[in-house]
């Protein structure tokens, strides 16, 4: 039998001190009410303790918190106070203590609760200032008599619990009807990364959730007004809506933040964050692949850790291409127009009450934009858009594709990133104190700003020029020279030659501030030099990263040794809600702790993980593999489909792939550097590999190659037809039209993630910091991230960091040690099982690089360190900083 507790006066289950404490702790109310039920069920010594609160119609009652019972049914598990015993408390407005719960007239069982393992309940009403606000309950596994004492314990716990219990109701008092909770939902991109949010928005219709790309505007677009109401009644949805909404208030008005604690001087001059692309979700089509990712993950963090900080990107109506393969695996990009209207986009409202409109001068005439606001969680992401009346035809579709067009088209996008960015700022009443130029595309910004300056404060240029650069933060993400965008001098001249009229200086001066060598009249103008010219805090996103672009450009900082030139990394991560599989997910909430994500860039919040069971943490990774081969073989079959490939064909896809074969993933822009097709060097040994009947390995892969780059089409092709070679068609995969709902499949379900780039010209990449977060491992060579990353146990590496000058040298060892360590290393140890089928060896690396990988590669800790290390001295927000001599 349970063990009771012994109450005294002098120890109560639960003071106002530590209810005050933990309010401080976890700021908002549905935090703070976990926190306090997990703290009684420890006090009271029972299995568990759960939190109902009250709804609004005062007639029926919704779990809010609980320990013990299954998490997902918050929000969810909803009762009238005619049933169950929680509803008889709340009836009654009495306590109620019984022993076996299901003996009792009373009892109602909810299947979903998980609540059959548990037979004594006592249950209390929870009041505040004399209002019934909701119901406390413990439980406990063994038949249990409370006593006098424990019910009278429980019942002033419950006085103590009772105004927080008060102030998450108070929320829901002042919430409109249903569908309006709906769309304040679907409006701020903050449901993209809350699993319940995601769940509510699918179970409105899982099918046409998965046809319209997980699009919660295009789904209630689709859905009558008067419809929400009856299916959010009969899928019993109410409850779960409420308590969504209730967290997204929580989650917008609180004030016990990080950045409220650590960014306060950037509040009334906010961060303003460049960048030609940002991913954050699938639905919003405006990236292309990894910057664009990066950039999504990092508005995101800056909103959950509430930094202030505004986006600026450019709205993209055709968005990258949408690819399609041919019968030959060739390549072809199709274009479609996105549907303002299906999007969470809003214009963008200036200080005069008016849509902001922006306008640039060319030498061949003003160039317009209107501006889109988009709410990322407590951040705003403002998009330009040319396709607006009164532009020429030209200008009209300069921002149409991402990554399209001519260097005509290019500069002409990125002055009106740069330049009308910052316009858009000012229009709607923003002063940045910060500019984070996201790679060079945006750099013209900064020659607005020091015009804003010169103009605000009465300065000349040499003065306004030396003062902007303090507040300009620049981040470099190119480790290849050909990625640098390079214009030439008419160009400069053309697009930039009124804003140097208002400058006032000449040509060859605005010239001087793009060339590695100003008196270089025949040089290009680099926007990666302008950027690094015009910034005090330059970065790149990793440690070898940072080698190579002091090596790259310290030609602009002549008589500094290559170690002085000040350029230093900070290591991209990321956005841990975003990738983290929702199996993944439950599995840290029962071992990491309630509130782990809130401190998921803290390396001791990831200790607990080497204390999981094998058994569980390898049933959950196979669970999100067989996921991926779900998703992997209907994708591949609709795409054959689509070809008009024979029947027999399209059986065989929807087999293809084994969940008991390893699973390696490779998903990436395809350029040549990143080979892809490096596995391929020796065709033989990899049909004996694959083909193992005791240890068979299969690859998926997806990506695409820049509709100009020809020989990463070829590359592409290479990979696509090894699904039509007999040797190999069952074991590899290529899926169509890589964005960010393939890339999640992919991170989640595969044991092994290959990245195999010509070192040292991966900037950082993140996919393999994705996989990290779901339990998968990576076989990648030492660049980027993970040359800083690889311990010799959390994973699996490709040579010893060497290179070589020559190309085909450099491939073939490369080549040879992947090879060497999928025979030698990764095969054996993923097939070596013990007697439970258990490969305890492989679970042990997967724990390792959960536990040393998860909070370093994580955009928590990315944002707080650009935080500290750039925005907060940028801003002059610093108590202390002491120069030493030169």
């Amino acid at each position: 039998m349970t063990e009771s507790y012994k109450a005294t006066d002098a120890n109560p289950v639960l003071t106002l001190e530590e209810i005050t404490n933990l309010t401080h702790e976890g700021g908002k109310p549905a935090d703070t009410l976990m926190n306090v039920v997990a703290l009684i069920a420890a006090r009271f010594r029972t299995d568990v303790c759960s939190a109902y609160l009250l709804e609004p119609d005062r007639s029926n009652l919704v779990l809010a918190a609980t320990l013990g019972l299954h998490p997902s049914c918050i929000g969810r598990l909803r009762m009238p106070l005619s049933e169950g015993l929680a509803g008889l408390v709340a009836e009654q407005v009495l306590p109620v203590a019984v022993d076996d719960a299901r003996s009792h007239p009373r009892f109602k069982y909810f299947k979903e609760s998980g609540e059959e393992e548990y037979r004594s309940f006592l249950g209390v009403p929870l009041i505040d200032r004399g209002v019934l606000q909701g119901v406390l309950v413990v439980q406990t596994k063994e038949s249990r008599i409370f006593t006098e004492d424990e019910i009278r314990m429980l019942v002033e716990a419950a006085s103590e619990v009772a105004p927080v219990v008060s102030e998450a109701r108070t929320l829901d008092r002042f919430i409109g009807p249903t569908q309006e909770r709906l769309w304040s939902l679907a409006r701020n991109m903050w449901w993209s990364w809350d699993r319940a949010c995601i769940s509510l928005f699918r179970d409105l219709n899982p099918t046409r959730w998965r046809q319209l790309n997980q699009n919660p505007i295009s789904l209630l677009s689709e859905i009558p007004l008067g419809e929400i109401d009856r299916r959010a009644t009969e899928l019993v949805l109410h409850s779960r809506i409420n308590y969504c909404y209730r967290r997204q208030q929580e989650y917008l008005h609180a004030d016990r933040t990080w950045g409220a604690g650590n960014a306060g001087v950037l509040r009334p001059r906010p961060v303003a964050y460049f960048s030609a692309e940002f991913g954050l979700h699938e639905s919003l089509p405006i990236y292309s692949g990894g910057l664009g990712v990066l950039s999504g993950d990092h508005i995101k963090s800056a909103s959950d850790l509430d930094i202030p900080l505004v986006g600026v990107g450019l709205f993209y109506g055709q968005g990258y291409f949408l690819q399609r393969l041919d019968q030959t695996g060739w390549q072809c990009e199709e274009y479609l127009e996105t549907d303002v209207n299906r999007l969470p986009m809003q214009p963008a409202i200036g200080a005069n009450g008016e849509p902001v409109v922006v306008e640039i001068a060319t030498r061949g005439g003003a160039i317009r934009a209107k501006v889109w606001r988009v709410k990322v969680g407590r951040c705003d992401l403002l998009l330009l858009d040319s396709n607006v009346p009164g532009n020429l035809p030209e200008d009209r579709d300069t921002t149409s594709r991402l990554y399209g067009g001519d260097a005509r088209t290019r500069i002409r996008q990125e002055l009106l990133l740069g330049v009308g960015g910052y316009r858009a700022l000012k229009a709607m009443g923003i002063s940045p104190g910060v500019l984070h130029l996201n790679e060079g595309h945006s750099g013209f910004a900064v020659f607005e700003a020091i015009r804003n300056r010169m103009e605000e404060q009465g300065l000349d240029f040499t003065a306004a020029a030396s003062q902007i650069p303090r507040e300009v933060i620049f981040t470099t993400h190119t480790p290849v020279p050909a990625g640098h965008d390079r214009f030439n001098a008419d160009l400069i001249e053309e697009h930039l030659g009124p804003l140097r009229d208002e400058l006032g200086i000449s040509h060859e001066n605005l010239m001087g501030f793009g060339r590695e060598y100003p008196t270089d009249y025949g040089e290009q103008f680099c926007m990666t030099v302008l950027g690094l010219k015009l910034s005090r805090r330059a970065n790149a996103v990793s440690s070898l990263h940072g080698e190579v672009s002091r090596a790259m450009w310290k030609c602009l900082y002549p008589g500094k040794p290559e170690d002085a030139v000040p350029i230093g990394h900070i290591t991209n991560g990321v956005h841990v809600p975003s990738w983290l599989a929702p199996q993944m997910h439950r599995l840290y909430d029962r071992h990491l702790g309630v509130d782990w994500q809130a401190k998921s860039g803290q390396a001791r919040t990831w200790e607990e993980i080497e204390n999981v069971d094998d058994g569980e943490l390898w049933e959950t990774h196979l669970s999100l593999k067989s996921e991926l081969l779900d998703f992997a073989r209907r994708r591949a079959r609709e795409q054959a489909e689509r070809r008009g490939e024979p029947l027999e064909y399209l059986h065989r896809l929807g087999k293809v792939g084994s969940p008991d074969a390893l699973t390696i993933g490779f998903a990436r822009r395809f350029a040549t550097y990143k080979r892809a097709n490096l596995v391929l060097a020796d065709m033989q040994r990899l049909a004996a590999m694959v083909n193992d009947p005791k240890r068979p390995v299969q690859f998926l892969f997806a990506g695409k190659a820049h509709p100009h780059d020809e020989p990463g089409k070829r590359v592409l092709q290479q990979i696509a037809q090894m699904m039509r070679d007999p040797k190999f068609a069952d074991k590899f995969l290529f899926i169509e039209d890589y964005d960010i709902n393939v890339g999640r499949y992919l991170v989640q379900g595969v044991d092994v993630w290959l990245n195999n780039p010509r070192r040292p010209l991966e900037a950082s990449g993140t996919s393999g910091q994705k996989v990290v977060l779901n339990g998968g491992l990576n076989l990648s060579v030492l660049d980027g991230w993970w040359g800083e990353a690889y311990d010799g146990l959390n994973g699996f590496a490709i040579g010893g960091g060497r290179t070589h000058s020559n190309f085909d040298i450099h491939d073939s060892r490369d080549g040879e040690d992947l090879y060497r360590v999928l025979h030698d290393e990764l095969i054996p140890l993923y097939y070596s099982r013990d007697r439970d089928g258990l490969p305890r060896g492989w679970i042990k690396r997967m724990k390792r690089t959960i536990r040393t990988l998860g909070w370093r590669f994580n955009a928590d800790r990315m944002v707080m360190d650009y935080t500290l290390k750039c925005y907060v001295p940028a801003a002059g927000g610093t108590s202390s900083e002491i120069r030493q001599p030169c």
